[in-house]
């Protein structure tokens, strides 16, 4: 009896066995699905899993934070590095601009001050007639540019801060797969209260990847 037992067990495990072989699809069923969804208006993608580095945004921050545009290079985001020293190059020209102004306007007030009437603006035409600009407007000007300097320097901090947080999230962003064909979709909508049987309409969108 024991064995009849053993026997029926071993038959109905041998059973289940291959039943699940059986219900794993083959490589080349899983081809031929694929080839026949194609075949009826089907698009059917292979889906490719890439390794992620989580170290990548900080070394990009890093990189960026060390020099300029580096980090951007290190995204393999070359057409961003112009973008990067033209961005800092303008605002270290501006800085540097309105501080040579603001050096020359001060010099020109000092000496005004000091009963000097040797500076640059005292007789610019040459007639002799001299003060041409006013001690008032050097003074204006001085710190017209003083404060323009000031502002070209904290602008060309911010676009550096924005060069490493560029590096940072566009190495995030690379570690997602988005695909190109995303769109959205807005369509009306119409339901009833299934129990005061009201309508209730609107606007919906949808996001298709």
């Amino acid at each position: 009896m024991a064995n009849k037992t053993l026997a029926i067990f071993l038959f109905f495990c041998t059973g289940l066995l291959f039943a699940q072989q059986d219900s794993i699809p083959r490589q080349s069923d899983t081809d031929s699905l694929a080839q026949n969804l194609n075949g009826r208006g089907f698009k059917v993608e292979e889906v490719v899993k890439r390794k992620i580095n989580p170290l990548a945004p900080s070394r990009a921050a890093f990189y960026s934070a060390l020099l300029p545009g580096l980090g951007q290079a290190y995204n393999k985001r070359y057409w961003k590095v112009p973008l990067v020293y033209a961005a800092l190059g303008t605002g270290v020209y501006a800085y540097n601009f309105n501080n040579t102004q603001y050096n020359r306007y001060r010099d020109a007030f000092k000496a005004r001050k000091a009963g000097l009437v040797t500076d640059e603006f005292y007789d610019i035409n040459g007639d002799g007639l001299g003060p041409d600009v006013s001690d008032t407007a050097l003074e204006d000007a001085q710190v017209r540019f003083q404060e323009d300097r000031d502002l070209s320097l904290l602008i060309t901090i911010v676009l550096y801060a924005l060069n490493i947080i560029d590096a940072n999230v566009d190495a995030h962003l690379k570690q997602y797969n988005v695909s190109e064909e995303l769109t959205i979709d807005f369509q009306p909508f119409l339901e009833r209260d299934p129990f005061m049987m009201n309508p209730y309409y609107g606007m919906a969108f949808q996001i298709k990847f």
